[in-house]
């Protein structure tokens, strides 16, 4: 590649972000606000495009309570139990045919990959959690989530690794359908990790003495991740150009190109909380509430200054009063403090309603709870002896008011599974397709089996449960026993094993449960004629008697 074509394209590429990310100057100032007062380790990020850090610096000037920093971590915890809890399996794969879910040897395979899928994703060194823990938070906060996977660099180690993005750090456009389909990352590396990632070859000359020089190793310098649809894709072709989305990684401070390369699947999964119309990026929880956030600030500074008051109260002394030379430590006298009738003739200054102010700081704290799901998440802890019944009416209620926002969490799960499944396939990892499958061209779905998943199918369970329940009870109480027979248990039971994502392993397969029904009716053959040889005898003894 000529020189020249790699500083004016690097030039063109800085010159679209640059653009792209003037375009977000309002949400950049939005971001800043709610950063402020309720996580205040961002705060500031969205003035650093290009400039020095300075670590350490105390960030936390606006947060006066920390009732929204609180919630925004519970919200966390809150949706990602709900969506990718660890020690659940929240999803699996599935043949897009749904004719071939009846072959064993497929189900067995898309079971092999979703094991391979969770096992890579939760090694330590992936960082799924942690990663994906900070992207709920910026949901909450700023109402957009950014993911990407990558390829584990590590001594030749196979696997995955996950990067959670400050939103402020990339600008993205959106395709004819709203998805998106370009993404500009900006970033900085030290002189050291440029060299690591890049290698000296391709970096600017300042950038590589900058490295080899012990007090500059660690000077930072600004980079541009570029990802977007090919437009010279060829399909078919083993190198980029057979990859459906170019990558360009540009420097900043000397326009370059520093490395080229491609994705079959796109790397940026990118989660909105609520879209406005027209708007491509997501509107948060403490969007909503920011103005409870500043209002509970601001009362809080009020409630402070009347507690100190109340608690160290100014005096009310007469002009010629005794309190210039009293004491007023613990257990002092203080003499001529109260006339000859017994009337002090020291009083304090009033503080004002404490009591109010406390009242109102609670209606705003409840408002910000409630924009972070907390007070939703409160049923279950408060009424913790509620029967299973009740238990299930109660998380189909909070499915049903879950699923249009945290729901749709699902399209930015999917992008990344998808990608997860192309990194792993080109390292070699994966079980063998089977040859029905292969015939099919692979083609595969994601079913998502979430505890919310499960919130929203809690309808069908909680049905045939209270059903199932009040005819057993029913058929007690007259000695009917017939009224269950409509139940199609040999249906039911399966569909709420698949429902509620009971691993394969665990079920048995159609011949074994025909093995089973066979011995079963063996058993009960065999049953019948023991049963029936003492009748047998007695009619054979009499038959030989006469």
């Amino acid at each position: 590649m000529q020189e020249g074509y790699k500083s004016d394209y690097a030039r063109m590429l800085v010159k679209e972000y640059e653009f792209l990310d003037q375009l977000s100057g309002h949400w950049n100032k939005t971001y800043e606000q709610v950063a402020a007062r309720i996580w205040p380790e961002y705060a500031g990020f969205a003035q650093l495009q290009g400039t020095v850090r300075t670590p350490g610096v105390q960030k936390t000037t606006e947060m006066i309570d920390a009732t929204g920093a609180i919630a925004l971590q519970r919200f966390s915890a809150v949706v990602n139990s709900l969506l990718t809890p660890e020690s659940q399996r929240w999803h699996l794969l599935a043949p897009s045919d749904k004719t071939l879910k009846r072959h064993r040897s497929v189900r067995e395979y898309f079971e092999a990959w979703t094991e391979i899928l969770f096992d890579y994703r939760y090694q330590s060194i992936s960082n799924f959690t942690g990663q994906k823990a900070i992207g709920y938070a910026a949901l909450g906060a700023f109402g957009t989530d950014v993911i990407y996977t990558d390829r584990l660099d590590h001594f030749g180690q196979k696997g995955l690794r996950y990067k959670a993005v400050p939103v402020f750090n990339v600008v993205f456009k959106d395709n004819h359908q709203g998805v998106v389909d370009t993404v500009y990352r900006k970033f900085f590396y030290t002189a050291r990790q440029a060299v690591q990632k890049f290698g000296e070859a391709a970096l600017p000359e300042r950038i590589v003495k900058d490295s080899k020089d012990k007090k500059r190793s660690e000077k930072e310098h600004w980079f541009i991740h570029c990802v977007g649809p090919r437009e010279d894709y060829q399909q078919g072709r083993l190198d980029a150009k057979g990859m459906r989305y170019a990558e360009t990684y540009v420097t900043v401070t000397e326009p370059s190109v520093v490395q080229e390369a491609g994705y079959n699947v796109f790397p940026y999964a990118i989660g909105r909380y609520i879209q406005a119309p027209g708007e491509s990026r997501g509107r948060s929880p403490a969007m909503l509430a920011l103005p409870s956030l500043k209002t509970l600030n601001e009362e809080k500074k009020t409630i402070l200054k009347q507690g100190h008051k109340a608690v160290d109260p100014v005096m009310l002394i007469a002009d010629d009063g005794v309190m210039d030379t009293a004491s007023i430590r613990p257990g002092a006298f203080i003499s001529g403090a109260m006339s000859p009738d017994g009337r002090p003739l020291v009083g304090t200054l009033p503080v004002g309603n404490v009591a109010l102010g406390h009242e109102m700081m609670t209606m705003e704290k409840e408002i910000i709870n409630d924009a972070f799901l907390v007070s939703l998440f409160q049923i279950l802890v408060e009424t913790p002896q509620m029967t299973a019944t009740e238990v299930v009416e109660r998380t189909r209620e909070k499915g049903i008011l879950l699923a249009p926002t945290v729901g749709q969490q699902n399209a930015a799960l999917g992008q990344t599974i998808e990608r997860e499944i192309d990194v792993l396939a080109q390292q070699g990892i994966g079980p063998e397709m089977p040859a029905i499958l292969r015939d099919a061209a692979g083609e595969y779905s994601i079913v998502f089996d979430s505890p919310l998943t499960r919130m929203a199918k809690a309808g069908e369970a909680s049905g045939f449960m209270q059903t199932v329940d009040w005819a057993t009870e029913k058929a007690a109480a007259i000695g009917r026993p017939e009224i269950l027979d409509p139940v199609n248990w040999e249906t039911a039971i399966p569909e709420l094993l698949e429902n509620r994502n009971v691993p394969l392993r665990w079920i048995n397969s159609p011949e074994k449960i025909a093995q089973l029904a066979q011995g079963r009716a063996q058993a009960a053959q065999q049953q019948q004629m023991l049963e029936a040889a003492p009748a047998a005898s007695a009619v054979l003894k009499t038959a030989m008697a006469q």
